[in-house]
């Protein structure tokens, strides 16, 4: 088959590599615009643009799928089928008709739990246990589509999103190539998803990473590690700056201390206090600064025993 691939970030990687060390015909790369990053706002492509130019693969990257130019570019191309991992734009109905198989998506969740745009870090957050990777052929809704093949992965007690991410990342790229022998067998089933189980992975914003310590300690541990390393949690120290938080644990102990208190500065961690039990913090980044050790915030005397985070 002649498969054009659809992808953007770290995630979708992990399926363009499995592609082309399996030796399949990937005729082009499509992935977003290169984008300014940094301080000095250089512009910087994409991971799937950076891999497909080492291989040699044709990289188109279109400001949009609409229109007369990206027809012409997919004509052109002539796809059997086309795979999409994370690609960051909905795709227009002329280009899910175009493929002769159609159009297959690489998503990481068990929809039709989590659609949407954060479905590994809202697994977390939400303190799941398990999710893993659906392949689904697309449609014009959003990861509405008919479910192909699923397979799951367990979220350990102190897995954060990048490595559930990375875990999702082989999860699919294995998935992506069962689901390509199951369709060249003619042994996939294409299964309806049940719209009155859907659940919807929201865009992450800011107000999901501050911090609420008046919750129970698992919730706010899993708010921690869901969004770690990127974008992360964040708290405020009495004298206003902002904490983020870059790694926690989990700490039973009882105690009357209102929530967000610092209750110990032991062994180096800043232990807090929550509605229940508390999280010791293992590593901050300060506002203004480089990310540190809890042992080096405390032994620069940034907090003490008794101090309110909030």
């Amino acid at each position: 088959m002649r498969i054009l691939f659809m992808g953007t970030p770290d995630f979708a990687l992990f399926s363009l590599r499995a592609l082309v060390e399996s030796g399949e015909d990937v005729i082009g790369v499509v992935t977003q615009p290169d984008k300014p990053k940094g301080r000095g706002y250089a512009l910087t492509p994409p991971p799937v643009k950076v891999y497909a130019e080492e291989k040699g693969l044709p990289v188109y990257q279109p400001a949009t799928l609409r229109g007369d130019e990206f027809a012409a570019t997919l004509a052109a191309l002539d796809p059997d089928l086309i795979v999409v991992v994370a690609f960051g734009k909905i795709l227009p109905q002329n280009v899910l008709d175009y493929p002769k198989f159609g159009c297959i998506n690489v998503h990481g969740s068990l929809l039709p739990e989590y659609r949407g745009a954060a479905p590994m870090q809202r697994a977390i957050i939400d303190g799941k246990k398990e999710t893993g990777i659906t392949t689904m052929g697309m449609d014009v809704g959003l990861d509405t589509g008919d479910m192909l093949l699923k397979r799951k992965i367990c979220i350990e007690t102190n897995d954060n999103f990048e490595t559930v991410h990375d875990k999702l990342g082989i999860c699919g790229a294995e998935t992506l190539l069962d689901t390509l022998k199951e369709l060249r067998a003619g042994t996939l089933i294409r299964q309806k998803q049940d719209d009155a189980l859907a659940t919807y992975a929201a865009k992450i914003e800011k107000a999901d990473c501050l911090i609420d310590f008046d919750r129970p300690a698992s919730a706010v541990h899993d708010q921690i590690r869901g969004l770690s390393p990127i974008p992360l949690s964040f708290t405020h120290t009495p004298d206003g700056k902002m904490l983020k938080i870059i790694a926690s644990e989990l700490v039973s102990v009882d105690h009357q201390a209102s929530a967000g208190t610092a209750l110990s500065l032991d062994g180096g961690k800043i232990l807090v206090a929550c509605r229940d039990g508390a999280v010791a913090l293992l590593t901050v980044l300060p506002e203004g600064k480089n990310r540190m050790s809890s042992s080096d915030f405390i032994n620069g005397r940034k907090i003490q025993v008794g101090d309110l985070l909030k």
